[in-house]
């Protein structure tokens, strides 16, 4: 099996091949083995998308928080 980083790459790459698996499952030209193999490749892939929304919406927000003490933290040492 192959390492959880090889799997999901940036969210960058990662939404492009999410695009792609869009466009094939779309076209009907898949085997539905295939198909469902395509299908789970892209809930992974939106699951790994939207925890980088999420992880990029929180430090924002915590940047933005003006009045929070610990956005004098460096943003390193919050994990």
């Amino acid at each position: 099996m192959t390492k959880k980083t090889d799997k999901l790459p940036d969210f960058e790459k990662s939404l492009e091949e999410l695009e792609g698996l869009v466009e094939q499952l779309e076209s009907g030209d898949l085997s539905l083995d295939e198909s469902l193999k395509q299908f789970k490749r892209g809930v992974e892939l939106t699951r790994h998308c939207q925890g980088v929304l999420e992880k990029a919406q929180q430090t924002v927000e915590q940047l933005l928080e003006v009045d929070d003490e610990s956005s004098a933290v460096p943003l390193e040492s919050r994990d």
